[in-house]
């Protein structure tokens, strides 16, 4: 390392910059976190970044997110049913509001903010009993605001306040190996997305709905009882300055523009996974099939999460989200041209692996722009950004086809979203780093 060797600090991110050969240092992660532990008192040695204990805890994590965005993520299905069936005098549009992904999101910065200060376990189990409540619930809906009542707007809700402090847990058991433990994590949804949906179809068939929805809502009971065993805090409360809602925040410009880049990218990056079953039928695929594909793009979708934990890691969060990103902006505007099975299927596996980099990966950035101790606020602030965008993109997207009569419309407003929110991923990641090349 030369004398005249550039030390570069940016936020909590401390790198290390040799002119002579234009690398970050390998001491950039040993500074970093010298860095973290004057800032919030919290040595990152102490993680245990392994162990049975911090595993059980991505076991229960794993479990909560099948039971909350895996349920959410099967929407598709639901969508298509009711197009088709008890909803068949209302628009898409309109439907999509029922399912709107946003609500999973919008409860993290309250949760957030309560699970940093240490309260975290009754609001946890609350949740859990109205989540299981709403599903029977469901089940007994006929009209359109009764869905929207209990489907979206309560249902919904439980969801986030069990999703938002689940990825608060994980920020106190793992630090260098986050992205892994994020990674498998966010398989739950996968897996769940995968499951519900072909499991929803066979028993809509075969008992109806209202026993679906009840059949559905023992399967949550079942799946939630672990982690309110086992799930819990490691680190004491610590009070950050200021309240819910840090205002402060927002004075570093990387945090403020990486928020906004998750708002856009969330009004188009749910899109294909809610109408790719709506549009395969209106080209002629048949519906014994069709219902199949919000599965096959679920199920990619777990290839991309883990990879993208292993591979963030190694690489950096953005160094790795970026390009995926794009991948799936790019397979967005290709969707509305597939016609056949083989197309769909297609369209349906890379879309699936490209967006679950993104839906696993785009809390990490945060967690390394953020104090120990302010985790669950900073992670719920950005997730409310993306509630926003999660809560009108399917309904525009719904809109636009239904004004247009065709879905190539929407792949290119969807698309659009998704690609421009890369800019501001890009501009995050150099105003952190300052520097062309480094891992963030």
């Amino acid at each position: 390392m030369s004398a005249n060797s550039i030390r570069t600090f940016s936020l909590e991110t401390e790198t290390i910059h040799d002119p002579e050969n234009g690398s970050n240092n390998e001491k950039t992660d040993g500074l970093k976190d010298q860095k973290i532990r004057k800032q919030t008192g919290e040595d990152v040695d102490d993680f245990p970044d392994g162990g049975l204990r911090a595993w059980l805890m991505v076991l229960g994590t794993f479990l909560t997110t099948f039971a909350t965005f895996g349920f959410v993520n099967s929407w598709g299905v639901f969508q298509a049913y009711y197009e088709q069936n008890l909803l068949k005098d209302s628009t898409a549009s309109d439907i999509a509001w029922i399912g709107s992904y946003a609500l999973v999101f919008f409860p993290a910065l309250v949760t957030g903010r309560l699970f940093d200060i240490g309260i975290f376990k009754i609001p946890f189990a609350t949740a859990s009993a109205i989540l299981v409540a709403t599903s029977f619930l469901t089940g007994q809906c006929t009209k359109y605001w009764q869905f929207i009542l209990c489907q979206g707007i309560a249902l919904g809700l439980t969801c986030g306040m069990l999703f938002g402090p689940s990825m608060g847990v994980i920020g106190h058991w793992f630090k260098r190996k986050r992205g892994l433990a994020l990674g498998v994590n966010a398989l739950g949804s996968s897996l769940g997305g995968t499951v519900i949906p072909i499991a929803t179809r066979r028993l809509l068939v075969e008992v109806g709905f209202p026993w679906t929805m009840r059949i559905l809502g023992f399967l949550m009971l079942f799946a939630l009882a672990f982690p309110n065993i086992i799930l819990a805090r490691r680190l004491p409360p610590k009070r950050a300055p200021g309240g819910i809602l840090d205002f402060a925040a927002f004075k570093s410009a990387p945090y403020t523009i990486y928020c906004i880049s998750a708002l856009i990218a969330f009004l188009g990056m749910y899109t294909v996974l809610t109408y790719i079953e709506i549009s395969a039928n209106s080209v002629g695929i048949d519906d014994n099939f069709s219902f199949y594909l919000v599965s096959i793009t679920n199920a990619a979708s777990g290839f991309g999460r883990i990879t993208a934990g292993i591979t963030a890691d190694k690489f950096g969060a953005i160094n790795f989200l970026a390009p995926m990103t794009i991948i799936a902006g790019i397979l967005t505007y290709a969707w509305p041209l597939a016609t056949t099975k083989s197309e769909f299927i297609i369209v349906g596996i890379i879309y699936g692996f490209s967006s679950g980099v993104y839906v696993s990966c785009f809390l990490i950035p945060v967690y390394e722009m953020s104090p120990v101790n302010d985790i669950g606020r900073r992670t719920g602030l950005i997730m409310t950004f993306g509630a926003v965008g999660a809560l009108v993109g399917p309904p525009i997207s719904g809109a636009i086809n239904t004004a247009t009569g065709g879905f190539r419309d929407v792949g290119y407003y969807a698309g659009s979203t998704i690609i421009l929110s890369v800019a501001f991923m890009i501009i995050t990641r150099q105003l952190v780093l300052k520097q062309l090349w480094g891992k963030f």
